[in-house]
């Protein structure tokens, strides 16, 4: 009854009467002044976290925006080759040299989410193949777009995927803030960037990387993050140009990608999904629960931080996990290739463990 009160009282108001010019200037003002007053409080992931949250409550408040998808690859884009100014050679063989440990947190991720998953079917009152799809720890977009193929809900699919993703970078910045990680990185980092040789063409090749590496990536699942990263890497390492990203350059990546996701909780989904949805929130604590406590033996076997394991194992997207990553200094090179391993791997194995939920759910009910 609470719920639905509190559902119907909000209704009452609507953004959705004011004209979109307007909607998107109170946007723009209030995310960006989120991102700043919790990057004075030093939140892990400010400039993400800040926009995300303010755009949930206008996208759940009716507001009639939404981010133009181009917008949101762009910034995918320059997440990716900041993390190309992170990745050295020394990284890149500490990653090889963890490949069997990264085969293994997979392999235990993948079959906790589908542990989860059943549980959601069995007693959360959500269709089988639905939940499946919902607790697939692969990229959102992917996951939903795969989900339609198979039959499954993509509405539900798609709220089970983002409530997961804002579940985890909430718990993650919390994490980060309890262990003492330090939230300055991402100003630290692009700063470093900037004194280190900065001029046009640097910051231009920087720019076309972005765009070039968007292009190319947008048939690939999360390629518009990941193709910008390999081609930003090769170019760094092999002496072509040296990356260039300025603080507001990130800042504007950041706010976009947490506005992308923040507008999908519209009031028509949330209404759709409402009487379902303290399963998922339930479903998604207990996933990043698990989660946390497989990162704890693993970093306990190879010798390594909990926050950089934590990450990597995080059931949320690629790319927020990646901006934690690199503003709390963790090892930015274990997390990209542990969660890039780990979205590859659900890939192509998502149909057959989808259909193993389905089965054993069946057989349970």
């Amino acid at each position: 009854m609470l719920w639905r009160s509190s559902l119907s009282r909000s209704s009452s108001f609507s953004l959705d009467a004011l004209s979109p010019q307007v909607q998107w200037c109170l946007l723009i003002v209030l995310a960006g002044g989120a991102g700043q007053l919790f990057k004075f409080f030093q939140v892990p992931a400010a400039l993400f976290l800040g926009p995300m949250l303010v755009a949930i409550g206008f996208g759940v408040a009716g507001a009639s925006i939404r981010l133009n998808k181009h917008v949101f690859r762009l910034g995918q884009g320059a997440v990716g080759v900041l993390v190309a100014h992170s990745m050295t050679m020394s990284v890149l063989l500490t990653a090889m040299q963890s490949w069997h440990v990264m085969v293994f947190a997979t392999l235990l991720t993948v079959a906790l989410s589908a542990g989860v998953g059943i549980g959601l079917a069995r007693w959360g009152g959500i269709q089988s193949s639905t939940a499946a799809w919902g607790t697939s720890p692969g990229a959102a977009s992917a996951m939903v777009a795969m989900s339609e193929d198979y039959g499954a809900d993509s509405r539900v699919v798609a709220t089970m995927q983002y409530v997961r993703v804002v579940c985890v970078v909430m718990v993650g910045a919390l994490v980060s803030r309890l262990i003492g990680a330090d939230a300055g990185g991402t100003a630290a980092h692009s700063t470093d960037a900037w004194l280190h040789g900065v001029d046009l063409l640097n910051l231009g090749l920087s720019l076309l990387v972005i765009v070039v590496g968007v292009a190319l990536g947008s048939r690939v699942p999360a390629g518009a993050l990941l193709v910008p990263l390999l081609l930003g890497g090769a170019l760094q390492l092999s002496g072509v140009f040296q990356i260039v990203m300025p603080t507001w350059l990130l800042a504007i990546a950041y706010g976009a990608i947490g506005s992308y996701i923040g507008l999908r909780f519209d009031r028509a989904t949330i209404q759709y999904v409402w009487r379902r949805l303290p399963a998922m929130i339930c479903s998604a604590m207990i996933l990043i629960v698990l989660c946390a406590l497989s990162a704890w033996v693993i970093a306990e076997m190879m010798g390594k931080d909990f926050l950089s394991v934590y990450l990597a194992t995080s059931p949320g997207g690629l790319d927020a996990m990646a901006i934690i990553a690199i503003d709390t200094h963790s090892d930015v090179g274990f997390v990209l290739a542990m969660q890039t391993l780990r979205l590859f791997g659900v890939i192509v194995t998502g149909a057959y463990i989808a259909r193993q939920v389905i089965r054993v759910s069946q057989r349970l009910a």
